[in-house]
């Protein structure tokens, strides 16, 4: 028989537990560390480093020549036989979606985080596949291994090697402000109408 005093402290114990969820998701508006670190996001942007890029057309560049405008920001690999292609064919929607609609070009980027296999030609076949053209959309890769460790951790991209040469990586589509800080991030699977109308509302 359960004592008098075990119902009241293990309703202490579940209030105290509901209240710490309640925090730990803010109000339970999110109930994962990704959504957790989408708020953090949104509530404090975070300054990104300059690194260096080679665009599929052989152009060096670095990621503060986008400062002054926003850029939608994906990271894929060209041989990536799934998450990539959507985001591919989501970045393809929102250039489709501003035509004709008065408004500024669309700054797109993707970024291969396998510069050992995406030499140039790599990443034009990709850029091709997907009718992305420089410098509206650029596909490009890392110019140097700093650069590339530092994209990853500031972006907080994690992959993995699947030991078959391919990589398991989690899937996001980054907002990048005209001042150069990681402002949104956005799920992969969002409608591109929603990409479009982060790009408008960031404009300077």
């Amino acid at each position: 028989m359960m004592s008098r005093g075990f119902i009241p402290l293990l309703t202490i114990i579940a209030a105290a537990g509901i209240a710490a969820l309640a925090w730990e998701t803010d109000g339970f508006r999110v109930a994962t560390s990704a959504g957790a670190r989408q708020l953090s996001i949104e509530r404090n942007p975070v300054h990104l480093p300059d690194a260096r890029l080679v665009d599929q057309d052989g152009h060096v560049f670095s990621l503060s020549s986008y400062r002054g405008r926003p850029v939608l920001v994906d990271f894929i690999y060209t041989g990536c036989p799934t998450l990539c292609g959507v985001l591919g064919d989501d970045f393809h929607r929102v250039l489709e979606g501003v035509k004709g609609t008065g408004a500024d070009a669309a700054d797109l980027l993707s970024i291969s985080f396998d510069p050992g296999n995406d030499d140039r030609d790599a990443l034009r076949l990709y850029g091709d596949r997907y009718g992305a053209k420089a410098p509206r959309w650029r596909i490009a890769r890392p110019a140097d291994e700093r650069s590339l460790a530092e994209l990853l951790q500031s972006f907080g991209v994690v992959v993995i090697p699947d030991g078959k040469g391919g990589f398991i990586h989690n899937s996001a589509v980054y907002l990048v402000d005209a001042q150069g800080r990681l402002a949104r991030i956005l799920d992969p699977d969002s409608p591109p109408q929603l990409f479009e109308s982060a790009l408008r509302t960031s404009s300077p």
